[in-house]
């Protein structure tokens, strides 16, 4: 077991909550800073970045390290506007606890209902401060309610200090939570130690979500919280074990070096350490560690080794991204944030071609959902965003760190394609000297699960490389739909069978005829056309119901019967993107600002008018030079060509499945 318990805490909130604020608070108060900053003043500790002194908002998800006691602390402060909500979601991963802080003023608003969802998903113990309690219209019983009715009915207040007093209507929230410590209670013999004990693990198991109030300007219950979370927080690393550690984060420093953001889960790692992993084209490599640095704040040292519970970086690994996994059962993350807009890139035709792709590279390597993606045939560079200020942001780092000026064309919808039934691919690849042959099923997956790929071949058919190899290709890139050349989704992928050559087959070959056999089957398929939606929240004076009702139809949107409160009426629902990205000046106006809206991303759906946009689109799938559905097989000497139509009577597995 390590000497010292190590737990990383996430703050998370919506915009101007006061979450930096409440980071600086916690540095102050265990001695980790000399002097608290203010986001007004742009001196906060964690919003070191130029960009977010200037704006004001936290934009990367930058660490700290604090102790208190026998524990170190790793403090991440994450962004909280939702253009930077992919940042936010990769620093997810390796949290122990998060701390979600509401404005007393503001109550729960969007982004904080996002990072709820999220939260949840990936099963992390929550514990809210209501700040603020000190501005003016703070209702912090109002907000507690809120919390108990959006977001859930497990939240408890905990006011004051544990070690100091137990309120009798928290032991009771925590008693009918625990069986055990239900008896006690009725018996009157719930002692401090039991009741802390309990806490301790229902919070853990997410079962109860305390819930502090506080002023972090004023410095108002800062110290109660630290107290608490001190007594309630739990971790238990291994440093023994075999090394297991999650990335969560890559970036680049001041020479250009590569920096790869781990959290070791269990073991330990050092330097000169070999790491062996399979990158994301599927290549094994195996890497020495050439240094381990740690953070705190903008400031980094140089270790030898970290241990499980810790928080580093480590040079001489060239090829693991964000969400993978070191060590045995460690699954790459799959992320459930995903962009719904794309830009062209815009550059003066004076500047390099070869510079500017270099550059966006290397932002797609710190930021995967980035997606840079240069099409052939149009020439143009196209990046995934969240929004406007994200490509505003985008702008200026370009600009700062590679000195290139940039501009981004109009934001568009980034639309999908599915299929709607089962069919069958097969691709050939036969050029003289090389041989493979790949049979894939492709059925439809549930909604918003990416492509997801599945092995029913019988390794009599095919060896176990083989096979891994071809679930890699499956896996590894996102592939295109023929109606638009959107990325492809929702979709299993499962490997029916597959032939090599004892001499003439090379992975490369496999490569090949597994995106032919993808692509052949797509073209089988009835090809489904997606767009995103949005899940929507409007709060408006009962006098706008009737308008807000046609706005919703006018968008194509679904509707719940309204909820009528007093004068108010709240509409949720969802609706496509493409009609209700510019709805909020629209509701501004009309509503003379008094209008909510609270919008997120709500995964994808069939678009409502497919043919129009197919036809602005103009993909042609036959010209498409990074996919093909043209097999080649081989006869006397000379490959040939057959297209996908007559493909499968050319085919040399027999189709038994």
């Amino acid at each position: 077991m390590s000497e010292k318990r190590k737990v990383t805490i996430g703050l998370l909130a919506h915009v101007d909550a006061g979450k930096t604020t409440f980071a600086e608070q916690l540095l102050f108060h265990t001695n980790s800073i000399r002097s608290r900053g203010r986001v007004d003043h742009q001196d906060a500790f964690l919003d070191s970045h130029k960009l977010e002194k200037a704006r004001g908002i936290t934009i990367f998800a930058d660490q700290a390290v604090m102790s208190r006691g026998n524990t170190d602390y790793y403090l991440m402060d994450t962004p909280g506007h939702a253009d930077f909500s992919a940042e936010m979601e990769r620093a997810l991963q390796v949290m122990d606890y998060a701390v979600i802080i509401v404005s007393a003023a503001e109550g729960i608003e969007g982004h904080t209902e996002t990072v709820w969802q999220l939260l949840k998903s990936y099963g992390i113990p929550v514990f809210f401060f209501i700040n603020k309690i000190d501005r003016s219209g703070a209702d912090g019983d109002a907000v507690l309610e809120q919390i108990r009715e959006q977001l859930t009915k497990d939240a408890v207040e905990m006011s004051g200090s544990l070690s100091e007093n137990l309120q009798d209507s928290l032991v009771s929230f925590a008693a009918e939570r625990d069986d055990e410590l239900l008896e006690v209670y009725l018996e009157g013999d719930a002692e401090p130690d039991k009741v802390v004990a309990s806490l301790r693990q229902s919070i853990k198991r997410r079962l109860l979500f305390p819930v502090l109030r506080g002023s972090a300007l004023m410095d108002i219950g800062i110290a109660d919280f630290l107290t608490n979370f001190e007594l309630l927080a739990e971790t238990d690393y291994e440093d023994s074990a075999p090394l297991a550690a999650r990335v969560y984060k890559v970036r680049h420093d001041h020479q250009g070096t590569r920096l790869t953001y781990m959290k070791a889960l269990r073991g330990k790692v050092t330097v000169r350490d070999d790491i062996r992993y399979i990158d994301r084209s599927g290549e094994v490599r195996q890497e020495k560690i050439t240094a381990i640095r740690t953070f705190n704040g903008s400031k980094s040292t140089i270790v030898n080794e970290a241990s499980a519970g810790q928080l580093f970086a480590v040079t001489g690994i060239t090829s693991l991204a964000a969400g993978d996994g070191l060590g045995e059962g460690m699954e790459r993350s799959h992320y459930e944030i995903v962009p719904a807009l794309q830009s062209k890139v815009l550059f003066d035709s004076a500047i390099p071609l070869k510079e500017v792709l270099r550059c966006f590279k290397l932002l797609d390597d710190e930021d995967p959902s980035l997606g840079v993606r240069w099409d052939e045939s149009l020439q143009e560079l196209h990046v995934h965003v969240m929004g406007i200020i994200q490509l505003e942001v985008l702008e200026h780092v370009v600009k700062e760190r590679f000195q290139l000026a940039v501009t981004f064309g109009e934001p568009e919808i980034l639309y999908k394609e599915t299929i709607g039934g089962m069919t069958i691919g097969a691709g050939h690849f036969e050029p003289l000297g090389h041989y493979a042959e790949v049979l894939l099923r492709i059925e439809p997956g549930v909604r918003d699960s990416g492509v997801e790929f599945r092995n029913e071949c019988h390794v009599d058919e095919l060896s176990i490389g083989y096979q891994n190899l071809i679930g890699q290709h499956v896996t590894e890139k996102e592939h295109r739909g023929l109606l638009t050349g959107s990325p492809l989704t929702d979709v299993v992928v499962t490997l029916l069978s597959g032939r090599a050559h004892n001499k003439h087959t090379s992975g490369g070959d496999f490569r090949e005829a597994t995106l032919r056999a993808l692509r052949q089957g797509l073209e089988k398929a009835d090809n489904i056309l997606l767009e995103p939606y949005y899940a929507y929240r409007i709060k408006v004076d009962i006098e706008h119901v009737g308008r807000v009702m046609s706005d919703i139809q006018t968008a194509h949107g679904s509707m719940e019967p309204p909820e009528i409160h007093g004068n108010v009426a709240v509409f949720t629902g969802s609706v496509p993107i493409s009609t209700f990205m510019n709805y909020g000046t629209e509701l501004a106006s009309y509503t003379k600002g008094r209008g909510v809206l609270t919008l997120k991303p709500d995964g994808y759906r069939p678009c409502f008018q497919s043919e129009k946009i197919i036809a602005d689109r103009g993909y042609d799938k036959n010209a498409d030079p990074a996919y093909t559905s043209t097999s080649i097989f081989c006869a006397k000497g000379k490959g040939f060509s057959v297209a996908w139509e007559e493909a499968d009577s050319y085919m040399h597995i027999e189709r038994n499945k």
